[in-house]
């Protein structure tokens, strides 16, 4: 197998899919694009400035109940008009730029996502297994992008410094339960139990690994920031409001 290899942090200025983008700074990167006749999507809080002609509107998701049961975005904003916008996450990592031509997909950790042209299909999947809810943060869930409707963009912030490795048909690799950014939609995920013995007084403890099987790209992430706080309060909504205060209370926290 091959070892993962990074993926550089370099200035990025290319077109793609009808849409010129750049990537600017190193510890907190700014993506910048420029936005003509192909619309762009993204989560609203990630928005860092936009020339005042640019005009943006919300643009609801598929499934908008389960995502906010689940602690993810159902609305996203999106792009009208021309100008340029700019983005940024508030950690330190790098911006990854991934290009899909017609009929590819990417599955991607939840809550990573940054921006994306709009003519994807845009859903999500729950990763089954209890390990991953509980000891894997909040990736039980993962955004499914497949471009359905020509060649599209994928803009995704990673946490550090990310890695990439090409896993051969069958060939595997365990992951921590948060350090996995992306992977193809060809790569199988499962998690795995491992039981730790501490030879003191006959205990032990547990250790819970995703592992992932080719074929297909895996990129990991250096550094993972759980987003704990807001799945916790949606669940705890859900449980004592019903679906009603699991998105009003949602709403209210921004």
């Amino acid at each position: 197998m091959h070892l993962p290899e990074p993926i550089p942090p370099s200035v990025h200025d290319e077109t793609f899919a009808g849409v010129t983008y750049h990537i600017r700074g190193e510890l907190v990167p700014e993506l910048q694009i420029e936005v003509g006749e192909a619309s762009v999507m993204f989560e609203h809080h990630v928005l860092l400035w936009k020339e005042t002609q640019l005009e943006i509107e919300l643009k609801k998701l598929p499934g908008a109940i389960k995502r906010k049961i689940a602690g993810l975005e159902f609305f996203v904003t999106r792009t009208r008009g021309s100008g340029r916008i700019a983005f940024s996450r508030d950690s330190p990592g790098q911006c990854v730029p991934l290009h899909l031509r017609q009929g590819e997909g990417l599955d991607v950790r939840e809550h990573q996502f940054i921006a994306a042209t709009d003519n994807l299909d845009y859903s999500f999947e729950r990763i089954k297994g209890v390990q991953n809810m509980l000891l894997g943060g909040s990736g039980f869930f993962m955004d499914k992008f497949r471009a359905t409707n020509g060649d599209a963009l994928v803009w995704l912030h990673g946490h550090g410094n990310v890695f990439l490795v090409q896993l051969g048909d069958g060939e595997q690799l365990d992951v921590e339960a948060g350090s996995w950014l992306f992977k193809d939609p060809t790569v199988k995920l499962e998690a795995v139990t491992m039981g730790l013995k501490t030879g003191l007084f006959g205990g032990g403890g547990k250790l819970t690994w995703n592992r992932f099987t080719g074929p297909g790209r895996l990129a990991i992430q250096t550094l993972f920031i759980a987003p704990l706080e807001g799945v916790e309060q949606t669940a705890g909504a859900a449980a004592t409001g019903g679906v009603a205060g699991a998105i009003v209370g949602g709403l209210l926290r921004g």
